[in-house]
């Protein structure tokens, strides 16, 4: 499974946007999305998924250009809801006494008038394991959000949701993990780089193809 997170928008890294609607790409972040689709061209996918939000939608259709799939929506794979604290600005959230409780212990958190992140954690991982089911052996793109995407590296690590913080997922970045009858292998995380070359190497490895139960 490829995640993709959508590319950047006029406010990625100053305000939390959450579900607010009307967010479009930048130029940049339309730059970025069919730059991912050049590198998903390269190892094949049978099927394309996207949050139903703006931004996730034109990254899916930019990659969509190049993969020759149709963008499916699937409102499973949709931003966080941050309630109250959705479009504020992020330097104004960190000087909240609850930050430090989203950065360090986040699964004891729920955003006012929003989702917690164990109710997040329960919408990817059951999207996850639909998708998983739907097409078992093949090669499938998810077009999400950070914090989805965070989470659902951290579920194939086996990692606490406390420690979903230390993972980074950049725009347009793609991050892949394999599905299959044993525990999920993490191949790469926020990867701007080959994905060719990254099913090449697995294959040298003797681990099964990036396009094949993925």
């Amino acid at each position: 499974m490829f995640f993709v997170r959508h590319g950047t928008t006029p406010t990625t890294g100053k305000v939390l946007p959450g579900r607010t609607p009307g967010l479009h790409l930048s130029e940049q972040g339309t730059a970025e999305a069919g730059r991912a689709g050049e590198r998903l061209a390269a190892v094949g996918a049978s099927a394309l998924y996207t949050s139903p939000l703006e931004r996730t939608r034109e990254t899916a259709a930019a990659i969509a250009k190049h993969v020759n799939l149709r963008p499916l929506t699937d409102r499973a794979l949709l931003e966080c809801d941050f309630g109250d604290w959705t479009g504020k600005p992020l330097a104004e959230l960190a000087k909240l006494p609850e930050w430090s409780v989203v950065q360090h212990h986040p699964s004891g958190f729920r955003f006012p008038s929003g989702e917690s992140f164990s109710e997040l954690r329960a919408r990817i991982a059951g999207a996850i394991e639909r998708l998983v089911a739907k097409h078992a052996g093949e090669s499938i793109v998810v077009v999400s959000h950070a914090d989805p995407i965070k989470i659902a590296i951290g579920d194939a690590l086996g990692q606490p949701l406390d420690l979903v913080q230390r993972i980074a997922v950049a725009p347009c970045s793609i991050s892949v993990v394999a599905y299959g009858a044993g525990a999920p292998s993490v191949l790469t995380t926020s990867s701007s780089g080959d994905l060719a070359a990254l099913a090449r190497a697995q294959r040298a490895n003797g681990a099964p193809r990036v396009n094949k139960g993925v």
